[in-house]
């Protein structure tokens, strides 16, 4: 909009109860006279037809490009206060930041002084941003490659043909399936709930290489993924033959590798031969019979040992998910074989929810016994296996003689664990491929990992998205399932892939800011080549040459700014969210003198948790404090400290930091935007000390969804602490 002159148009609501709370009158004053906007209206429901048709009136007579809507939260009514890219819009939340959580204040002046505030800041906000310009560059590619050719890979693949997506399926072997192909039969799906089922993998593979929509690639190998969703360039060999892709969007389903059973030295595996994992005894049945490895014996008697190496800290944390299962369906194939033989189940917990609680019943009325406990050891005293355990139930030790085999229900381990990220590090080739996308990213040739080997981008909010813009995982390499939930995981990951593809190649950011047109813009002539913003980036989004100059990505950009808040030369921006921008904010409120005994604060809050706890506390009509000036962020990775050192120099005299909580127990949305704020403000003392000020005035805290009456609680002790040490010196100058 630097060429067209703007015209911004102020619209105060006074329905929802505004109209009750503040003094109107004078609010039209301030958006007209100190924020000087150009047309100021007010009106009882601006989000009814009414108020609507006044505002897009406006737009198409009066010549308004620019608009501060004065009503309800940013939050609430998005769809209704839309008025398309080329008309910015900014929001002030007079209804829950004032109205809703003002009305019993003891001053009513408070609350108006509160609204004008808010009203010239977010007007001068407006007065700085520009028209929405979605990245349209060059060609953007809409195929969807999968890569592995089990369950998950197989089921994503034909999910997403069947929306109309042409699709490459790689497999790095000669045959499609996967673990799955190994399989006997599955556990039952279908009422009674009762019956083993025949697994299905070879009809699968029939309809999936007879789709129209699909390409399957044998012995396919990555050699190198370029560029971004809608602009991935993919080179590999398939078949011994070069072959070259253009993808717009890529499914992860690389499955798992069972857990190495020659780590169990306890449970006897590589010391005797009739101790075997699941798999391998998966393996017999499918062969035709069960037999003693040892001497070929028929066999008569089996102990199951569940969690093998799962739930073990020394080994996999984690429950591995399918193997109760599994152990049910195995210990019924041995009876089906031979109704004499004699099945035990050893058990820490039983875990079947569902309809699979029914199948357990059937497995206990069919004469296996179950003991809950833990083993002690495997020996073998006269030619046959014996298990020493605890039995909890009964509260003594046991010992089960004569057994002719042991198996071992071990534990699935992500096949995107890498070297220097997995439980223990990868010693030679056990079957897992370190490097499978290589991708060409500053950070990493490979998707980053949660614990446990989960690619998820945030393992509560986001599943199936990982850390790569347009790449998604599913099945077993994002976490332990069994085949169902295989299938169900690839259905979402393929309309993931599928809606991003989509969004992509329309300008607009997938996940959490889905929609956003918005892309960063670098003033290079400023850029240092510090290397802070290709560094800190979550998504790898920012690529940089051997000069260091950073080589940005658009479509792997997910908004969040934290390249933004990183850049000590504040280079980095966007049309509607830059460091100036809040800079002219802050400048806009108005701070009491030190004799009106009225704290001024400023708030920067996470929109993302922080900022919808405080639309919440609003709807409950919970008081707030009238003296703080909430200011939501994208990510508070786009925190700059020019913030902190422009809000305490104007007198202001406290500054909070609302971030979502991060960690492995609750991701921030965008992965560690709000940990990089907390550690940028460990180096905030230096701004202090330079204007010799108090470290109590600035205060990071943590907040989740869930933390209603947390927030009270910080902003009390945050208020008491500044009246402890005192009004800011600079009020006035």
């Amino acid at each position: 909009m630097s060429d067209i002159e703007k015209k911004i148009a102020t619209y105060i609501c006074t329905g929802c109860e505004i109209g009750d709370v503040l003094d109107i009158d004078a609010l039209v004053k301030v958006a007209d006279k100190e924020a000087k906007a150009d047309i100021v209206r007010t009106h009882g429901c601006l989000c009814g037809d009414e108020g609507l048709a006044l505002i897009n009136k406006d737009i198409a007579d009066e010549g308004v490009n620019t608009l501060v809507i004065a009503a309800c939260s940013p939050r609430a009514k998005q769809q209704e206060f839309s008025f398309g890219d080329e008309v910015p819009l900014e929001r002030v939340s007079l209804r829950e930041g004032i109205a809703w959580t003002m009305a019993e204040w003891e001053d009513d002046e408070d609350a108006d002084w509160l609204a004008g505030d808010y009203v010239r800041m977010y007007t001068e906000k407006a007065r700085r941003i520009a028209p929405v310009e979605p990245y349209q560059e060059g060609e953007f590619y809409q195929d969807i490659m999968v890569v592995g050719g089990g369950i998950a890979g197989l089921n994503a693949a034909l999910e997403a043909a069947m929306v109309g997506a042409n699709v490459h399926l790689l497999e790095k072997g000669d045959a499609l399936g996967g673990h799955a192909a190994k399989l006997h039969q599955i556990g039952p799906t279908k009422p009674p709930y009762q019956a083993l089922e025949d697994t299905g993998v070879e009809a699968l593979i029939d309809e999936v290489t007879k789709h129209a929509n699909i390409t399957v690639h044998l012995g396919a190998e990555i050699q190198s993924t370029d560029g971004g969703p809608c602009k991935f360039d993919v080179k590999l060999t398939a078949k011994g033959a070069e072959v070259s892709l253009k993808i717009g969007a890529i499914i992860l389903a690389t499955g798992f590798t069972p857990y190495d059973a020659d780590k169990l030295g306890s449970y006897g595996y590589g010391e005797h031969a009739d101790v075997v994992t699941n798999l391998q005894f998966e393996e017999m049945v499918k062969a035709g019979e069960v037999k003693r490895p040892s001497d070929g014996a028929p066999v008569k008697s089996v102990l199951f040992i569940q969690c093998a190496g799962s739930r073990d800290p020394e080994h996999l944390p984690y429950c591995s998910t399918y193997c109760c299962g599994t152990t049910l369906k195995q210990a019924l194939y041995l009876q089906e074989q031979d109704g004499d033989a004699q099945t035990y189940v050893l058990y820490k917990d039983m875990r079947t929810p569902g309809q699979a609680e029914d199948f357990y019943r059937q497995a206990q009325q069919s004469g296996t016994v179950f003991i809950r406990g833990e083993l002690k050891g495997v020996s073998k005293p006269n030619g046959k296996l014996s298990a020493q355990a605890s039995d909890v139930l009964l509260d003594e030790d046991v010992e089960l003689a004569d057994l002719d085999l042991v198996v071992l229900a071990t534990g699935m381990v992500s096949n995107n664990i890498n070297p220097g990220e997995t439980i223990e590090p990868l010693e030679g080739d056990d079957g897992r491929v370190p490097h499978t996308l290589k991708l060409n990213y500053h950070q990493g040739p490979e998707v980053p990992n949660l614990r446990y080997g989960s690619p998820d981008s945030h393992f509560i909010c986001f599943p199936y998205e990982t850390r790569r813009t347009g790449i998604f995982a599913c099945g077993t390499v994002r976490r332990a399932m069994d085949m169902g939930a295989c299938k169900k995981d690839a259905a979402g990951a393929a309309l993931k892939a599928v809606q991003a593809v989509n969004l992509i190649s329309q300008g607009m950011a997938v996940h959490p800011r889905a929609l956003d047109k918005t892309y960063p813009d670098f003033f290079m002539q400023r850029c240092t080549q510090c290397k802070r913003c290709t560094e800190e980036c979550p998504f790898g989004a920012i690529n940089e040459d051997e000069k260091a100059n950073p080589l940005p990505n658009p479509t792997r950009c997910r908004r969040c700014g934290v390249c933004m808040g990183a850049c000590p030369e504040r280079i980095i921006s966007f049309k509607n969210y830059a460091v100036d921008q809040y800079n002219a904010m802050i400048k806009e409120i108005e701070v009491p003198d030190e004799d009106e005994d009225k704290p001024a604060i400023v708030a920067f809050v996470c929109e993302n948790d922080a900022y919808p706890v405080l639309d919440t506390l609003a709807k409950r009509r919970k008081p707030m404090n009238p003296y703080i000036r909430w200011m939501p962020l994208r990510c508070m990775g786009s925190m700059n400290l020019i913030w902190v050192a422009e809000s305490l120099s104007k007198g202001i005299d406290g500054v909070l930091f609302f971030g979502c909580e991060h960690g492995d127990d609750y991701q921030c949305h965008f992965i560690k935007g709000s940990e990089l704020c907390a550690t940028r403000l460990e180096k905030v003392q230096e701004t202090l000390d330079r204007l010799v000020l108090e470290s109590d005035r600035v205060r990071f805290e943590q907040i989740s969804m869930t933390d209603l009456d947390k927030v009270d609680e910080i902003i009390e002790e945050f208020m008491e602490t500044i009246e402890d040490v005192g009004p800011n010196p600079y009020k006035g100058f």
